[in-house]
């Protein structure tokens, strides 16, 4: 049994909450003192909070989440699902396949190596505390239908978690979700163009769910988690629920672009008729947020007069 198949192990024994004893372990894993300590180094490395107490032995701070295949591939409109235990991320995962995926095939992680965001950021991706999944889509029209999808994608799960009770989430131009202000979670699209002019885009989806504010210092963002909107959270059903949604509104996005999505993102966004700063590398340019036009470029006036830019290397940030 390799070191991550050990870890793995560890983790659903801890994963009640309670406290498991060193002999326990020894027996159950058929370890010895040695490796129970290098393990849960690795635990800890993963992002999980453990708590050790002389006599009792080993216990996470509050019992896991973990993701119940049986009951996720059961719901799912289309078990066309990959599980992970490890990944370096959902999205290269979908990459490294993407020559055989069908449109809707998807893949969800506990736990992310290398996350990533937009820009090449990382995305801190601790041991199920938050949702990792990425879907693929076909699209025949090519790389021009899929403009706006990151909007599109950003409704669909806002509204997702608005029925859930979350009242107070929000999107942010172009791939962010918000909530009480801060980020929530993110959308990262990559497309492959093919030889006919079609294209396969791969949507990678995180969202904080159990974060800890100290997993927020090592993010480099003012972020929040699902958890504190007070809203019970079942992360195998959040998960069905964004790729069944998912899998029956992007045939919609693909005939009709963004256009069905545009009212719906005015009233969600964020920032919407307020002060805003955005940054386009080493430049910030000030104004006021009107939304978006009809391929979801931003409208930013300045001076009573109104302009469009387009995403790529921008960012939105609040003028404070």
């Amino acid at each position: 049994m390799n070191n991550d198949n050990i870890a793995l192990d560890l983790i659903s024994l801890l994963s009640d909450g309670n406290y498991h004893s060193d002999n326990e372990l020894k027996i159950m894993l058929n370890i010895n003192q040695n490796n129970i300590n290098k393990y849960i180094l690795i635990l800890k490395s993963w992002g999980l909070d453990l708590h050790t107490l002389d006599g009792k032995g080993y216990s996470l701070f509050k019992p896991l989440q973990l993701l119940n295949e049986k009951y996720i591939l059961s719901h799912l409109n289309q078990p066309k699902l990959s599980i992970l235990s490890l990944t370096d991320s959902t999205n290269q995962y979908l990459l490294d396949r993407v020559n055989y995926l069908l449109s809707g095939d998807a893949c969800i992680a506990e736990y992310q190596q290398s996350g990533r965001g937009r820009r090449g950021r990382t995305w801190y991706s601790p041991f199920a505390a938050n949702l990792y999944l990425s879907v693929h889509w076909y699209f025949k029209h090519g790389l021009m239908s899929t403009t706006g999808l990151s909007l599109a994608v950003g409704v669909i799960i806002a509204e997702l978690i608005q029925s859930l009770g979350v009242v107070d989430i929000r999107v942010k131009w172009p791939n962010d979700l918000y909530l009480y202000e801060r980020k929530l979670g993110g959308i990262l699209i990559e497309c492959i163009r093919n030889l006919d002019d079609s294209a396969r885009v791969i949507i990678g989806i995180g969202m904080n769910l159990f974060m800890k504010n100290k997993h927020f210092l090592q993010m480099d963002i003012n972020a929040a988690n699902l958890e504190e909107s007070g809203t019970k959270i079942n992360r195998n059903e959040l998960a069905v629920k964004i790729i069944n949604n998912l899998r029956e509104i992007l045939p919609i996005f693909e005939r009709d672009g963004l256009n069905p999505f545009i009212q719906r993102w005015l009233c969600l966004d964020n920032f919407i008729n307020r002060s805003v700063k955005l940054v386009i590398e080493n430049r910030e340019i000030y104004g006021i947020e009107r939304g978006i036009d009809k391929v979801g470029n931003l409208l930013l006036e300045q001076n009573k007069k109104i302009k469009s830019w387009v995403s790529g290397d921008l960012s939105l940030e609040l003028n404070y």
